[in-house]
């Protein structure tokens, strides 16, 4: 994704923020600067000013909230300015605000006082993982703690185990799949490239289409973003039609809004036969454990 940078600097605004009891009384000027990024394909397409990030109306907004709001910390009045750049501004994906501080009370020579705060959009984001090989639910719970860790994903909820049999191949093992919820700020590509990055770290190797692995960890959907290149389609093409997927998101996101319908919605009017996607208690899986061993 091509990203457009707007950029505006030396925003100034007299106002009344700071700790001390002068400063709210006498006020002083701040000085701003803004950098936000953008995902403005659709506005530069049609050279629609209506879908663009309009500059000006973005320097009323902090100029609203810089003048009439009141905080003691220069660090909360950017965050505050960040996070309302996001909400007003649909294609702001990345926000970058610096608040300049010139006459702060300090009994020292300086130049100039700042802080600068960032805010990035989350999207929601889900991830199907799957395991028939070795010990299939310490790998899906390791793979789980390895998306907790990745920076810019934040892991809102994991779904019970469930026992799938085998499709397209199906002299194997049945399989453990799970489904993870949260929210991320990462790209589709870099959301990839970490899928990929745990499935090697814990020992899947290439092998039978739809064979045996010891885990799959797949990109399902970035929020309602749609992308389609060589390497990644999004929402994955064939969730609407795998009830070992549809089955565990439905159970922790029913509401998650895949291709413009709700994860509930696919999964009732997904064709099934009995017993093709088992929800296993901790019992069960255990079981599913020892038949291997």
């Amino acid at each position: 994704m091509r990203m457009t940078s707007i950029d505006v600097t030396g925003l100034t605004v007299f106002a009344r923020h700071g700790v001390h009891p002068e400063e709210s009384r006498l006020g002083q000027r701040f000085v701003l600067d803004l950098h936000v990024e953008a995902d403005l394909a659709a506005a530069i397409a049609a050279d629609d000013y209506a879908q663009a990030v309009c500059y000006g109306a973005l320097c009323e907004m902090v100029v609203e909230i810089v003048s009439t709001e009141r905080f003691r910390l220069i660090e909360t009045l950017a965050a505050h300015v960040a996070e309302a750049a996001l909400e007003r501004f649909a294609p702001a994906r990345h926000v970058r605000v610096t608040v300049h501080k010139p006459a702060a009370p300090i009994a020292l020579p300086t130049g100039n006082v700042s802080v600068t705060v960032t805010r990035d959009r989350m999207l929601p984001v889900a991830f199907a993982l799957g395991s028939n090989q070795g010990e299939s639910e310490a790998v899906l719970a390791l793979a789980v703690n390895r998306l907790s860790t990745i920076v810019g994903v934040r892991i809102d909820a994991v779904s019970g185990l469930y026992r799938t049999a085998p499709q397209g191949v199906e002299d194997q093992p049945d399989f453990l799949n799970l489904c993870v919820v949260g929210r991320t700020s990462l790209a589709p590509l870099a959301l990839l490239r970490a899928a990929k990055d745990i499935e090697l770290e814990l020992g899947r190797v290439a092998g039978r289409r739809w064979g045996p692995r010891v885990v799959d960890v797949d990109l399902l959907c970035l929020g309602e973003r749609r992308w389609h290149d060589h390497v990644l389609t999004l929402p994955h093409p064939r969730l609407t039609e795998r009830a070992f997927v549809l089955a565990p998101l439905a159970e922790i996101a029913p509401e998650l809004r895949i291709a413009g319908r709700t994860v509930r919605d696919l999964l009732n009017d997904l064709s099934r036969s009995p017993g093709d996607v088992i929800a296993l208690t901790a019992r069960e899986a255990g079981a599913v454990r020892e038949e291997r061993e």
